[in-house]
């Protein structure tokens, strides 16, 4: 859709404006807390230096909204190979010319002003990449994730903590157990929502046969009573290349817990606390999540799985953005936007709950899935190859739903994170589903 009506362009100019500047002071709150010598330093070979982060978020906004967008001179085009995220592994970005920290927050702000005064004259008609404002829901988007690519930097810190929020709601309903999903069709991906990324789509009709999924993400009670009875050392529950990496990288309990005393501590962000069983686990790898669904009888749900829970309305027939329905997350329907620094109790958001009866499919921890990284037929990439279909193959699993550090701006009902099946340092949990028994399908 191209935007003719000048109210509505105006309208859109705003909530731009409003994002980006929000998305900015993220930015700026992460790396802000830490001083320079931190900011310079890595912390994980995963990770880059938060101050590489800065810069890159910079670049790819000069790039796509300077350069290409408002047809600008480039502001720094000699630190583009610097910043070029598939020329530079993130294990040598350290030993990279880097920005100094004043610097690159010196050239983001030079970038921003530029981007400010180009969104004044900005026309959303010219072509697909400004339709609807795409470009800069792109670089909204994009400078979110790298916000929360660098919170998942500041929970491997081992210095003193340095981010505070308040702790999540306490849960408001009682929820557990499983929920039947019937049989049938469903809308996957879309084709309408204006800054839905390649990935997503484009809509398609998917059949199911019926299926049982949690209504709730697995929580650390949950898990622990895996870890208590074996879990760990018994590979009838791991797929070959899951107990192979189990031994090789000694896998014992999620990433950042710890024996205390008889039970277990959890270190978040540099505090450590008792595990508490009613919240979702999180930093658990797929080969885990995969071993666990096995140890309790069960198996990870598939891609479409998960998105028909989350977002098909059996009274309508039709797919919602969101579990709850097509409007906005607010603070009452899930844990997103780094209002919290760690997943809420289940029962927390009841308001955030599919027609179904799904809770917190959204916010949270993101979810592994047991489908590998494709796109959807009739895929198309845009406005390059490199955001997504670079890594689809057998290598990457596909994660939906968000965690308590994802952004509303990135994340939706048909949005699709991925990443390698031994990765945990993301605030990835998981919950299980199962074949609906003959009896359960008939109703």
């Amino acid at each position: 859709m191209t935007i003719t009506d000048q109210p509505e362009a105006e309208r859109l100019r705003g909530r731009i404006a409003t994002e980006l500047g929000r998305t900015r002071e993220r930015t700026a709150l992460l790396t802000d807390a830490v001083d320079d010598a931190d900011l310079v330093r890595q912390h994980s070979p995963l990770m880059s230096p938060l101050v590489w982060d800065l810069a890159h978020v910079g670049n790819q906004e000069e790039l796509w909204l300077v350069r290409d967008v408002g047809r600008r001179p480039p502001v720094r085009q000699d630190i583009d190979d610097l910043y070029d995220a598939f020329k530079q592994p993130r294990k040598d970005r350290p030993s990279l010319p880097l920005l100094p920290p004043a610097e690159a927050r010196a050239y983001v702000a030079q970038v921003r002003d530029k981007v400010y005064d180009l969104l004044d004259a900005a026309r959303f008609t010219d072509r697909k990449l400004v339709e609807d404002g795409f470009a800069f829901g792109m670089i909204v988007q994009h400078e979110q994730q790298h916000d929360e690519t660098m919170l998942a930097t500041h929970q491997l810190r081992s210095g003193p903590p340095v981010l505070h929020a308040p702790p999540p709601p306490e849960p408001t309903a009682r929820v557990a157990g499983e929920v039947l999903v019937p049989a049938g069709p469903f809308t996957m991906g879309t084709s309408t929502d204006p800054w839905a990324l390649d990935n997503e789509r484009p809509a398609h009709t998917v059949e199911l046969p019926a299926y049982v999924i949690d209504a709730a993400p697995v929580t650390n009670g949950d898990y622990r009573r895996f870890i208590a009875e074996g879990g760990y050392d018994d590979p009838r529950w791991w797929s070959t290349e899951g107990w192979r990496h189990r031994v090789e990288a000694d896998l014992t309990a999620p990433m950042h817990w710890r024996r205390d005393g008889d039970g277990w501590a959890y270190r978040r962000f540099g505090r450590w606390s008792a595990v508490r069983d009613d919240e979702p686990v999180v930093h658990v790898c797929f080969h885990e999540a995969q071993a666990y669904a096995a140890w309790a009888g069960r198996r990870l749900p598939t891609e479409a799985e998960w998105e028909k829970a989350a977002r098909w309305d059996p009274a309508t027939g039709r797919s919602r953005r969101y579990p709850w329905g097509d409007e906005d997350p607010t603070s009452a329907h899930a844990n997103l936007d780094q209002r919290h620094l760690w997943p809420a109790p289940v029962g927390a958001y009841p308001a955030g709950a599919s027609p179904l009866g799904v809770h917190q499919l959204v916010g949270d921890v993101w979810e592994w899935t047991s489908t590998t990284f494709r796109g959807h037929p009739g895929f198309t990439a845009f406005p390059y190859r490199e955001y997504s279909e670079v890594f689809f193959g057998d290598d990457h699993r596909v994660l939906r739903g968000g965690s308590f550090g994802t952004d509303r701006s990135a994340c939706r009902g048909t949005f699709r994170n991925w990443d390698y099946p031994i990765r945990r340092q993301i605030f990835s949990g998981f919950r299980c589903a199962r074949d609906a028994t003959a009896e359960e399908a008939r109703g």
